[in-house]
Formats: C-alpha cells, sequence, structure tokens
C-alpha cells in the first residue's frame, strides 16, 4: 500500500496556523447565515440514480454529503483532517465520516469502518485534487477508481492556476481507467473556455 503524505493542506497548517479556524469559521458564518453552500450537492444529485451511493471524498466537516444525505442517497465522507471530520460529527450527526487519507484509501479501511467498499460517484469537490499531496495526484484517481462501481462517475471541482491543472488530471484520469465526459467552469454548468477560473469534470469508470 502507498505510505500516506504530507498533503499541500497539511503544509500550508503547518506553515499558517490560523488557516484552519479560519477555514472552519468561515464555512460556519455561511451554515449559519442561511448562504447557499450547495451548489456543488446539487450538481451531484443531478447526476445520481435516487439513492445512489456517494462517496464524498475530501468531505471537510461534510457540508456537501450532508445534503446529498438529506436528498436520499447513501453517503459517506472522507477526510485527513480528523479537526473537520470531529467538527462534521458534531454538525451532521447521521452522516457517517471516517478521518482517512484519500492516498491510502481501500476497500479494507472503509469496511472496517461500517462503510460501503463500493460506489455510484465519487466526488471530490472544495479544491479537493490540488490539495493533495504533490505527485499524489494519479495515485489517488486510481485508489479511488477501484472504488467505483463499473460506470460509476468521478466528480471533481478545483481553481485553475494551481500547481495541478484539469489536462493533468485528464492524463492521471485516462491512466486510471476514467473517461472525460463533461467539463464546466462552475458547479451551475457554466460552460468551460479559456478564461475559465474553475475546472469541474465528470469521469467515467
Amino acid at each position: 500500500m502507498t505510505a500516506s503524505r504530507p498533503t499541500r493542506w497539511d503544509l500550508e497548517l503547518v506553515a499558517h496556523q490560523d488557516k484552519w479556524q479560519a477555514y472552519v469559521d468561515r464555512f460556519s458564518d455561511l451554515h449559519e447565515s442561511g448562504a447557499d453552500t450547495a451548489g456543488e450537492a446539487r450538481f451531484i444529485d443531478a447526476l445520481a440514480d435516487r439513492g445512489s451511493t456517494i462517496l464524498d471524498a475530501g468531505c471537510g466537516a461534510g457540508r456537501v454529503g450532508a445534503v446529498l444525505l438529506r436528498a436520499g442517497h447513501r453517503v459517506a465522507g472522507v477526510d485527513k483532517d480528523a479537526g473537520h471530520i470531529a467538527l462534521g460529527r458534531e454538525r451532521y450527526p447521521d452522516l457517517p465520516l471516517l478521518a482517512a487519507d484519500l492516498l491510502t484509501l481501500a476497500p479494507d479501511v472503509l469496511s472496517a469502518a461500517g462503510l460501503p467498499t463500493e460506489y455510484d460517484i465519487v466526488a471530490l469537490a472544495g479544491n479537493v485534487m490540488v490539495y493533495l499531496a504533490p505527485g499524489t495526484e494519479a495515485a489517488v484517481l486510481a485508489s479511488l477508481t477501484r472504488l467505483l462501481r463499473p460506470g460509476g462517475r468521478l466528480v471533481t471541482g478545483f481553481a485553475i492556476g494551481r500547481d495541478y491543472t484539469p489536462e493533468m488530471q485528464d492524463a492521471d484520469a485516462a491512466a486510471a481507467g476514467l473517461a472525460l465526459q463533461h467539463r464546466f467552469a462552475t458547479w451551475q454548468l457554466a460552460p468551460f473556455d479559456d478564461d475559465a477560473g474553475w475546472a469541474v469534470s465528470v469521469y467515467r469508470r
């Protein structure tokens, strides 16, 4: 099994100790204000058959997974950040959450936690792909692809202009056995073009 490595998120937390709390406070304020923080979940819900099994990979505190759970799907959330998982368990007690590294996530890890080992959709919203450990993106996509049912879909969304690009992701996805189906510039389906600041990609196994 591939050994766990510090992610870009881990490294930023070491360099900026207040970053984690600022991130938590931002989404807590949005959550309390009633602001729309469910755009990613609506997109994923539209892709899914009713009652789909969905993995919220890099789930943070679980805001996307919680919406999908309320929509009637069977959802599990996984994130390496144990602090976010603890916050999510407090905020969304009905949402199954697991503190684990996506790089080493495998069916036995999920099974030991009482979570499904096969999914219709794996979703990586909120810049997850560009916060992985540098150089592990292909391995993470390969691991997550193995958790997809044949014909299942993997969805990512991240800001353009980081070290990892949509073109690099396409190559890594193809190597993992994923075919690109759609790409948008926002979770609200804006067309993707050269001026896009965001890439939302849908791949099928």
